[in-house]
């Protein structure tokens, strides 16, 4: 693209990425490994979830969906999609943004919450992919919209929603958990901000909520030799049956899609640990492709376009 004159503006919509159907997972599961094949138990483990899901999650289809959604709203701008872990990758994304003489682009994750190791590297992959592809225009990142007001006040009404259609002798003294996937304990030693904007998000969602109980926990965490964050969900769960709490709604403010973390994480493993310790439990509907959801992240990426122009 050296000599090319570029122009307009775009969005990079990256998102994490999921496996295509069963076969896909050993090659989904090796990427996230860094090219390090899994060993046969746990991808023999992962295969089974998703099979315990239908055998595939949605995510890729609510995440084009949300992408169509979102330049729908963006008055001509085009968006791209770059994935982390499946096609199209973040480097195809911003190849194709070169070929067709993109300017400047507004980086987006589909996670509200800053973390150097994920919205950190979804930037690292898309810087170093403009100097691998030759694309020479600026990119400016989304750092986070976890305060996003439109995002509070969807969270607030599922939340609202999810405690109404517990039992009534329950939903008065509900406790509400608000999640994220866990990352490694070692981003504290860095002072990583994504466990104190996860507990910004708890507080906004709750006041708008009107909540007299709530707490943050996380969920999903990886199969490593390191500490990751808690406590877990299920460790909660386990807390709070112990502590008398009879019902537990689970919002999984972290994510913006049904997939394998909210469809097996939540509604198979958090809710059988539940059932077991004899907790009511549900979660909030995902945002997916929520028009709310769009308008608000589409306010993010507006407010970004303008300065940049």
């Amino acid at each position: 693209m050296e000599g090319a004159e570029l122009s307009g503006q775009a969005v990079l919509v990256m998102a994490y990425g999921t496996p295509a159907d069963l076969d896909d997972v050993e090659r989904y599961y090796t990427d996230i490994r860094r090219g390090r094949p899994p060993p046969p138990e746990l991808l023999e483990e992962l295969t089974e979830r998703y099979r315990a899901i239908g055998g595939r999650s949605p995510l890729l289809e609510i995440t084009r969906a949300q992408v169509a959604g979102l330049e729908e709203r963006l008055d001509g701008v085009r968006a791209y999609l770059g994935q982390k872990h499946s096609p199209p990758s973040v480097a195809d994304a911003v190849e194709e943004m070169a070929r067709d003489g993109i300017g400047s682009a507004v980086g987006l994750v589909l996670a509200p919450h800053f973390s150097r190791m994920s919205v950190g590297d979804y930037e690292r992959r898309a810087r170093l992919a403009a100097t691998e592809k030759g694309w020479p225009g600026r990119l400016t990142m989304i750092e986070s919209w976890h305060l996003e007001p439109g995002y509070i006040a969807l969270l607030a009404e599922r939340v609202g929603e999810a405690v109404a259609s517990l039992s009534r002798e329950t939903r008065d003294e509900a406790l509400v958990v608000f999640s994220a996937h866990s990352l490694p304990e070692r981003i504290l030693q860095r002072n990583d901000p994504y466990p104190v904007q996860l507990r910004e998000t708890a507080d906004a969602v709750a006041s708008a909520a009107m909540l007299t109980r709530w707490r943050c926990g996380w969920q999903s965490a990886g199969r490593t030799e390191d500490p990751w964050l808690g406590p877990d969900i299920l460790e909660i769960i386990e807390e709070e049956a112990a502590a008398g709490t009879r019902a537990i709604v689970a919002c999984p403010c972290g994510f913006v899609a049904d997939h394998l973390e909210v469809l097996y994480d939540l509604d198979i493993e958090a809710r059988a640990a539940a059932t077991a310790a004899g907790i009511e439990f549900t979660r909030t509907r995902s945002p997916n492709t929520d028009p709310g959801f769009l308008d608000a992240v589409a306010s993010v990426v507006q407010r970004s376009l303008a300065v940049t122009t």
